[in-house]
């Protein structure tokens, strides 16, 4: 693994990173930024719970050792500088000197050591962390990460909503595995990030103020922000139509995208969710029926329109998608064996499979799952799409959301249309689909059942190499072979957008959608 050391200040590097509107303008101090939640904020801590609705506010809460640029480049924050050792076995972090938590308590390596425990512990991300054994804190502000192998992908999981840093003197008081469960989660945490909670009301709102203290000079630039928590997309729509919000990000119906295009004085861009890495795909049980086969696989991918996903259900708002990693993400393949709509070529698949036209009419019947309301056009096309092929589909509804979840988990299906998250690197969010090892382990496990030797020894290999071309030549190969396969067949992102008014200026488009600081963030008069 090359040496990596990052030495600038946290306020030189940060500075490389501030402009996102087109005409740089000296930012305003002051003001109340009032934003939007789309779902229920369970836990504020984001150190022991994944997912947008908390990455969002834990995000100003705690702050990271890392943050990342646009162009996937980790840059200073809490951490100030920060070196890979030459066998890959050691990260060292340099803290800044000056920071402090909202009680003023100096935030210092033990509490690396200690979030880092906290995380391991409770963050449903295992494989995040997996390799750290130990910290070392040889003083207060150096913390030694030591691993049992090298782990590239440690790196970026220091950023974001992945890595907070919380307080060892407020959560140590309980066993970390409670820490999951700490009262502080939600009633007067004590955060590390340039917001502190002013008040939390579950389905309401989350309200935060600005730490004075906060360890950038001059950050954050807002007074307050407020953080209303609206499940309803077309009341979401009406707000930012009037003014009433200013900002919300993660905006995913293609109506109302499109239906806030044309307002005037909003901005609506797709830009800044790599690392959340967001796809819609076509899962297949290939442990399950003619869906064993592979060429039954292909054959389906072959009777799916892209084109009409793309174009009629999701209205010219997502992109499509080949693979299983994002394709924002640097590691994306695009040159990957491709499913253009040809019924007839997949007619011929499912003859040479082995499952010709019976007397009734119909080649096999499979079921098709989905596990919430917004994919039931993507599901019912599926089924008549698969009808001009002579495959009978009935599509099944589950009852909520934890019924969908245990089927998958337990591997009961035959298709589903579901949406899973990268993460960041390939190690947290795509691996986990694809790994044997990782067969039938729940919801958004390896669900489809699907084996590759190959694969298998791929991922493991890419997950240790610190040579960055290296590992882009391992995950191409990874690809090509789960293209080929077709354990998932994948279709288009998720359309993602961020809305912004026309006063807020310098809002996230980074890689972390609004699961990153928002110090930077100011209001235009």
């Amino acid at each position: 693994m090359k040496h990596f050391v990052k030495g600038l200040t946290a306020s030189a590097a940060l500075a490389a990173i501030v402009a996102t509107s087109a005409i740089a303008e000296t930012p305003r101090k002051g003001g109340t930024l009032v934003t939007v939640i789309g779902t229920n904020v369970r836990n504020l801590n984001s150190a022991v719970q994944s997912g947008i609705a908390t990455g969002y506010p834990g995000s100003q809460l705690f702050a990271s050792p890392l943050r990342y640029d646009e162009n996937w480049d980790p840059q200073p924050y809490l951490a100030e500088s920060w070196e890979v050792s030459e066998d890959g076995l050691a990260v060292t972090l340099k803290l800044v000197p000056n920071a402090v938590f909202h009680d003023g308590v100096p935030i210092t390596s033990e509490d690396i050591a200690f979030s880092v425990d906290v995380i391991k512990e409770n963050h449903p991300f295992k494989s995040m962390f997996a390799p750290v054994t130990s910290v070392d804190t040889p003083d207060a502000h150096t913390a030694v990460l030591n691993l049992s192998q090298p782990h590239p992908a440690l790196i970026l999981a220091m950023s974001g909503q992945l890595m907070s840093i919380i307080p060892k003197h407020i959560y140590g008081d309980v066993p970390i595995a409670e820490v999951k469960t700490h009262p502080r989660n939600n009633e007067n945490p004590v955060g590390s990030g340039p917001f502190k909670l002013l008040e939390y009301k579950s389905g309401e709102h989350v309200i935060l103020e600005r730490f004075d203290d906060f360890f950038i000079e001059g950050r954050p630039y807002l007074d307050k922000v407020v953080m209303r928590i609206i499940a309803d997309p077309s009341a979401r729509a009406i707000a930012y139509e009037n003014g009433e919000i200013q900002l919300g990000a993660f905006e995913q119906l293609p109506r109302i995208i499109n239906r806030l295009k044309k307002v005037d004085s909003l901005t609506v861009t797709p830009n800044g969710y790599g690392a959340i890495g967001p796809l819609d795909w076509l899962a297949m049980n290939t442990q399950r029926g003619p869906l064993k086969d592979v060429r039954v696989r292909q054959a389906i991918a072959h009777a799916i329109d892209k084109n009409f996903v793309l174009n009629a259900l999701m209205q010219g708002t997502a992109a499509e998608s080949k693979t299983g990693i994002h394709p924002d993400s640097p590691f994306y393949n695009p040159d990957v064996p491709n499913y253009p709509l040809d019924l007839e070529k997949a007619a011929a698949l499912l003859d040479e499979a082995g499952f010709p036209v019976g007397d009734n009419g119909s080649r096999m019947e499979l079921t098709i799952d989905f596990g919430w309301p917004d994919v039931k056009a993507q599901v019912e096309y599926v089924k008549a799409a698969l009808k001009k092929v002579d495959i009978d589909v009935t599509v099944r509804a589950s009852a909520d959301f934890p019924t969908w979840a245990k089927r998958m988990g337990e591997m009961d299906f035959d298709m589903s249309w579901d949406t899973v998250f990268n993460w960041g690197d390939p190690v947290i969010g795509v691996h986990r689909t694809y790994v044997s090892s990782n067969i039938g382990k729940g919801v958004w496990s390896n669900t489809q059942g699907y084996s590759n030797a190959r694969v298998d020894e791929i991922l493991e290999m890419a997950a240790k190499e610190g040579d960055p071309d290296k590992r882009k030549a391992l995950y191409n190969e990874f690809q090509m072979i789960i293209a080929t396969e077709l354990p998932v067949y994948h279709v288009n992102t998720l359309p993602y957008h961020t809305v912004a008014n026309e006063k807020v200026m310098d809002f996230p488009q980074g890689i972390w959608g609004t699961s990153t600081p928002i110090d930077m963030v100011w209001l235009k008069e």
